[in-house]
Parts: C-alpha cells; structure tokens; sequence
C-alpha cells in the first residue's frame, strides 16, 4: 500500500504595523493556510497552541518585545455568572438564540453595516462590502456558523460568527445593534455560546487574546474559571492577581 504523502505546512511573518490595541507599538503575526482535508486538524491543534482565524488563515501574534496578547479561554462548565453577568442574562431572556449556517445574508451585512460605522469608523471593516462580508463568513474549511440573535419581532440584533471545535467553540467576531447597548449583546452571547458548549459536552470556550492594557479586549478576564496560555501551557487566570500580560509568553 502507498502511503500519502503530506504536503508540508508553510508559516510566514507578516510586515510590521501599528497595533490596533496598544498606542505607540507594532503588530507582527505568524500566519499559516488553512487547507486541505487536514484544515480541520490542523485548526485544532492551532487553537490549542493560542492560534486564531481569519478566513482560511490561522494567525498568532509574534510582536518584539512585546507579549501583551495572551491566549484565554473559559472552563464552560464551571462558569458562574457574576451578579452583573446574571443580570445581562436576564435582561436578553426575551431574545430568540439559534445557530444558523455559515451563509451570508443581506439581513446580517446591513447589521454588520450598522455596527461598524457605529463603533469602528474609519477602520478597515467599515469599508467592506457584501463580498467582503460574505467572504469573511464563508470563505473557510472550517466548520463554523453564525448565532443569531432575534427579539420577539424577529429582528436581528446580533449575530457571533463561531468555529466548532474538537474540545469547544471559538467565538471569531461578533457585531450588534449599537442602539441595544443596554442588553450587553457581546457579553451574552459569550455565556450563550457558554451554555451551548456545555450541551454539546466541549470542555471550552475560546475568546482570542486577552490584552490586559487594552480596555476594549481586558474584559476577556472577566468570565470565569478562565485559563492563560503561558509559555505553551494552559493555566489558570489568578482570581485574586490578573496575569499581566507583560509577564506573559503567548505559545
């Protein structure tokens, strides 16, 4: 019998450019394709090592002289809400949650329109048009969906595009009505995603990175038990004394 042969696995740095988290510093990656009847492997074993998805692309952060993102996941089956967490959850209890697949609509682009212009004008996402969205969602090997999130009229106030994972899901971006801040619609669908990681027996909850500077992606820290990837090991988030993320090395 013929063995086959496996294609080798291509990493590449990108140039350096400002950080989008940190004022006054420069962002580098390391990227790999996601392809092949491997991908599915092969993001696995990416995500474990602090790895992330852009498209078919797994992206880690290898910044000099900096080591502030950190990997962070949650441990879904022993998250306790915190009283305002509880209240979040409460105050969407009229929403309608469902899991969709991964298929671009006109519905969730104008939202995703919204959301951007509302919270993000002038960045790169702002200027996406509905190929570039549609490319975002469905351009990948991956399997990966999007929750959406309706109120008792149907309309659509929120959506997560989500990976499914061997040992969890990977809550890739997310975007909302700006206008239903009150609801804290990115906080819940984290515990959504909590709950449905829980019934499908996947001990995790991806977040990206947790940069502890960053106010827009501290919160992270926030859900708990949480766990830090620390010099290529998972380990627990202190409760009493968060890990500085200038103490920490991202795998």
């Amino acid at each position: 019998m013929q063995s086959r042969t496996r294609r080798p696995q291509f990493f590449y740095t990108t140039t350096p450019l400002p950080c989008p988290y940190l004022p006054g510093r420069t962002e580098r990656k390391i990227v790999t394709e996601l392809t092949g009847p491997d991908a599915e492997a092969l993001h696995d074993r990416l995500s474990r090592a602090g790895f992330r998805r852009s498209h078919n692309i797994a992206y880690s952060p290898v910044c000099p002289g900096c080591r502030a993102c950190v990997p962070i996941r949650v441990r879904a089956a022993d998250f306790e809400p915190s009283r305002t967490q509880r209240k979040i959850i409460a105050r969407n209890a009229d929403l309608e949650v469902r899991p969709v697949p991964a298929r671009a609509t006109a519905e969730q682009f104008a939202l995703f329109q919204h959301y951007q212009q509302s919270r993000h004008p002038g960045g790169d996402m702002a200027a996406m048009g509905f190929y570039d969205y549609r490319a975002m969602v469905e351009d990948t090997p991956i399997t990966t969906g999007l929750v959406e999130f309706r109120d008792g009229t149907g309309r659509l106030l929120g959506a997560c595009l989500t990976d499914w994972l061997s040992d969890g899901l990977s809550a890739v971006y997310s975007f909302f009505a700006p206008e239903e801040d009150r609801r804290s619609l990115g906080a819940y669908a984290v515990m959504w995603l909590m709950g449905e990681a829980v019934r499908g027996g996947q001990p995790y909850v991806y977040l990206g990175y947790w940069v502890a500077e960053s106010r827009k992606m501290a919160y992270k820290a926030g859900y708990r038990p949480a766990e830090v990837l620390v010099q290529g090991q998972w380990t627990p988030l202190g409760e009493d004394e968060p890990v500085s993320g200038e103490r920490v090395t991202a795998g």
